[in-house]
């Protein structure tokens, strides 16, 4: 469905480029992947939302409160991703 015209004609009139790699391999989405497997895992996998408001607000917390700011990430050196993007604009005012 991604490589069909139709859905390529979308992304070019609105000025997306498109990524896909060959067939089997999945290192396009692999990031993408890994933080919603996280995100249902350790958040609404047993959430029974009332309103799609409900969810919108209880994921975005989940988000900005706890994965960015607290949730410990190996590939960041166990890091939260803040902390990561503050120590790597401290180090470019120190050069």
């Amino acid at each position: 469905q991604y490589a069909s015209h139709a859905y390529r004609r979308l992304i070019d009139k609105n000025g997306f480029t498109g990524s896909m790699s060959r067939k089997g391999n999945c290192w396009d989405n692999a990031v993408a992947e890994s933080f919603f497997g996280t995100l249902k895992q350790e958040r609404v996998q047993w959430c029974h939302y009332q309103t799609r408001q409900e969810a919108i607000a209880d994921i975005r917390e989940y988000i900005v409160m706890y994965y960015n700011e607290k949730r410990l990430h190996s590939y960041l050196g166990y890091m939260s991703p803040n902390d990561c993007e503050r120590e790597f604009y401290r180090l470019q005012e120190v050069a």
